[in-house]
């Protein structure tokens, strides 16, 4: 028996449904879902991120909550003993976005839909990882996901960057799952690594590469001299789901492309 009527909490959990062809079992959705963009006119929005009223969920009569992470570990606390089903997934790399899939699957009857869509994500990443392997030398990139305090890449992204032929300045920090245990305290740090790409996601904002060179001493870093500074949407790569993967990882590899082509 699979679960009928499902409320994600979590924007991932919203695609991935829609990709294993699963999109009737839903019954609300998180309002900063984005893709399919097509779920925000049929579902109705049910959930912010790190809040939610309980009632809004409640009256969409779910059998199942999907949430994701600690900072949902309240709401679906909540949920929990209003005697509703929950699932808090806690994927923090490129392993558990495919774990994700799978349970998502199997809780949904969609196993088989499941293997064809991680059998592409997995191809996706084959072929952006061959392209790299061409290449001698990785340029250091740093990857901002917020601004002030400056904080840097979690840990799917970190991967991301090594798969397409980069080298993240900051690893010790993505292995850390929180954004707090992720700020960079002193921002001359970032000068002191000299990376040749930085990449921008500033988290439900858009990235202002302008304001990288007034800050102290900036302007002697490689990517900016270069001019080797740009955005991915925050919705293309910090929710750890399959867009990860079909739209942040490409983004990443152009811009590793662009670097080794300039080099060359």
């Amino acid at each position: 028996m699979t679960y009928r009527r499902i409320a994600c909490l979590s924007t991932e959990a919203v695609e991935t449904l829609y990709a294993l062809g699963a999109e009737d079992l839903i019954a609300g959705i998180s309002g900063f879902t984005t893709r399919p963009a097509r779920a925000r006119a049929e579902k109705p929005k049910v959930s912010g991120f790190s809040s939610s009223r309980i009632e809004r969920i409640l009256a969409v009569q779910p059998d199942l909550v999907i949430g994701f992470s600690d900072m949902q570990a309240g709401i679906c606390s909540e949920l929990a003993a209003a005697g509703v089903e929950v699932h808090l997934f806690n994927q923090r790399d490129i392993a558990g976005i495919f774990r994700m899939i799978e349970v998502l699957a199997a809780l949904t009857g969609k196993q088989e839909a499941g293997r064809a869509l991680a059998g592409t994500l997995q191809a996706q990443i084959d072929a952006v990882r061959a392209e790299a392997a061409q290449w001698h030398v990785c340029p250091k990139i740093y990857f901002e996901e917020w601004n002030d305090p400056l904080i840097s890449g979690i840990g799917w992204v970190s991967e991301l960057i090594a798969i397409a032929g980069g080298e993240d300045i900051f690893p010790e920090l993505a292995a850390q799952a929180g954004a707090s245990a992720r700020i960079i305290a002193d921002p001359q740090e970032v000068v002191r690594r000299a990376p040749e790409i930085i990449i921008g996601s500033w988290c439900g904002k858009k990235f202002r590469p302008e304001s990288l060179a007034a800050r102290a001493g900036w302007d002697a870093i490689p990517a900016l001299r270069d001019g080797l500074v740009a955005e991915v949407k925050s919705a293309d790569i910090l929710s750890p789901g399959p867009s990860a993967i079909t739209e942040g990882l490409p983004q990443i590899a152009a811009l590793v492309r662009q670097w080794q082509e300039r080099r060359a």
